[in-house]
């Protein structure tokens, strides 16, 4: 029997029913790569590649005037009043 599964950590998820194989049954797995699925890990960006990436980054919303409109009713929506009602005291049953 061949099943796919993926590996997550230190555990390999089946991805089909193995409604055959009662459960606590001692299994053996012999585990094969899908090659196209395998990533290369990327090396640690130096410094000044990550600092590169920042500056780009800090450059997006530059020149885009309706940033302003947008960030003003976000002040005016954080600083409405909402105001509630409060009972007071005077006015419930302490039963």
């Amino acid at each position: 029997m061949k099943v796919r599964g993926i590996k997550r950590g230190q555990n390999i998820e089946i991805l089909e029913q193995l409604n055959n194989i009662p459960d606590g049954t001692e299994i053996i797995i012999d585990v094969e790569f899908i090659a196209s699925q395998i990533i290369e890990p990327q090396p640690p960006l130096t410094n000044e590649e990550r600092l590169a990436r920042l500056n780009q980054l800090f450059g997006v919303w530059k020149n885009q005037p309706e940033l302003a409109e947008i960030f003003t009713e976000i002040d005016q929506q954080r600083h409405a009043y909402q105001g509630r009602t409060i009972d007071s005291l005077d006015n419930q049953d302490l039963g």
